[in-house]
């Protein structure tokens, strides 16, 4: 199965991501590896501190701006709706909600990694 197929199969829209690039298949993988590293630079991890979720936001909005871009969905509507509790002041629902997501972006991450070797 290609990169492309795996990545469908993990809900990543990568039609639309493609359309973002006019159809450049080479960019748009590239830019999967800069995805990879903007996880493991910004990872988001649940024991962050509750009374001041500063450097949560920041990362989280990093990982889903790059998630946006490259229309990996379930990432980018999963840090979206966690950036609105961070935001909104209920860090706890959002940790809950990082717990959630964190398997499914382990996935994508190791998916793109196997291809990239």
């Amino acid at each position: 199965m290609t990169l492309f197929e795996e990545l469908k199969e993990l809900g990543v829209d990568v039609d639309s991501g493609l359309k973002r690039l006019a159809g450049k298949e080479q960019l748009y993988t590239r830019l999967l590896g800069s995805f990879v590293k903007t996880i493991e630079a910004h990872s988001v991890e649940p024991d962050f501190d509750s009374a001041d979720c500063t450097e949560a936001i920041e990362k989280a909005h990093a990982i889903k701006g790059t998630a946006g871009n490259l229309s990996i969905t379930p990432l980018y509507e999963g840090y979206t709706e966690i950036l609105r509790l961070l935001r909104g002041g209920e860090p706890e629902a959002a940790r809950q909600l990082l717990t959630e997501i964190l398997p499914q972006q382990e996935k994508i991450i190791c998916c793109i990694k196997k291809h990239m070797e």
